[in-house]
């Protein structure tokens, strides 16, 4: 039975190479909390609630969109690795992807829970964002790492 919602084989080379440069432009970002002034633009917002001002529904704003680019960007390629068909996809490639995602989700609302229970104020609004990635990422680390357990020959004592 072959999955209909896998993207081919070849968009999983063209995920790993946008995602890691995605993921440094991410950390990067997060770490040294950069924003390009030059990537200020008018956008269309459906909701719009500014600190100061009026909120609007359907309007057009000026915003930095350094944030929204990287995220983008991420989200794209970790799309593409994720659920881009193995070379050999079978059965058993189609249980672990499964039970991978299975599993991600689980240790992410895992993590969101201890979040709700001890993290507050504006950190919250930080993990919040950094929830928005977190299955994806986890899926694509528990995915591969069994891929590469299951590949690996079994050593037998005798």
């Amino acid at each position: 039975m072959r999955p209909t919602l896998l993207l081919p084989h070849s968009f999983k080379r063209i995920g790993w190479f946008l995602l890691l440069p995605a993921t440094a432009l991410g950390i990067w970002l997060t770490v040294y909390d950069f924003d390009a002034n030059w990537l200020s633009m008018k956008v269309f917002a459906l909701i719009y609630d500014p600190i100061l001002g009026n909120p609007g529904y359907f309007v057009f704003t000026e915003a930095d969109i350094t944030n929204t680019a990287a995220g983008s960007f991420f989200l794209v390629a970790a799309l593409l690795v994720a659920f881009s068909r193995e070379k050999n996809e079978d059965e058993y490639i189609n249980r672990l992807r499964l039970t991978s995602l299975l599993w991600a989700v689980w240790v992410n609302y895992l993590l969101l829970l201890l979040a709700l229970l001890f993290v507050y104020g504006t950190p919250f609004m930080t993990v919040m964002i950094y929830n928005m990635f977190t299955v994806l990422i986890l899926f694509i680390i528990r995915f591969n790492y069994m891929l590469y357990r299951t590949s690996k020959p079994a050593t037998y004592e005798e």
